[in-house]
């Protein structure tokens, strides 16, 4: 199932729907505006929260958390040791890890578990500017996570390219 997603999600205070492939409502992003780090809520068309990204507050290397039930459930994090530049590692709570690597500044990179594909994250599906896809792979995956991720890494990416 693609998502479609437009880049002024990133925007905080901001609020967005971002559409399923059909046209639908999927989720809405909630920008908390006014907070002290980074804070995004992806709700589902109902307005009940399902996950909660967040900025890590005093962090060695930079991260952000994704939250479910005001419970950690990953950390995103650039990958050490890569020779690539846009490689990002997931850990999920349970100690597994999600990587993501490709150009993330381009809107064209893959997220994967074990070297199986989970979602492709695109902007050759649009042409709408400011607009790409995330496209959830398999159908047991969560697509609120995925989405989350793909916000993640391109939230770090882009800070990381302003410092620079």
């Amino acid at each position: 199932m693609k998502y479609l997603v437009r880049d002024k999600l990133l925007a905080l205070g901001d609020d967005y729907w971002i559409e399923d492939e059909r046209g639908r409502h999927a989720f809405l992003v909630d920008g908390k505006a006014l907070r002290l780090r980074d804070t995004l809520e992806l709700k589902d068309p109902d307005g009940r929260v399902l996950v909660t990204l967040r900025q890590k507050m005093f962090s060695l290397r930079d991260a952000m958390t994704i939250e479910r039930d005001d419970r950690p459930l990953a950390t995103v994090r650039r990958k050490r040791l890569s020779l690539l530049r846009n490689h990002f590692r997931v850990t999920l709570a349970d100690g597994t890890g999600l990587d993501v690597s490709g150009r993330i500044l381009d809107r064209e990179f893959t997220v994967e578990y074990e070297d199986e594909l989970l979602a492709h994250i695109s902007r050759q599906w649009f042409h709408v500017r400011d607009t790409y896809a995330v496209n959830v792979v398999r159908e047991d995956a969560d697509p609120a996570l995925l989405i989350a991720v793909a916000v993640c890494v391109i939230r770090m990416a882009e800070r990381e390219r302003e410092g620079d």
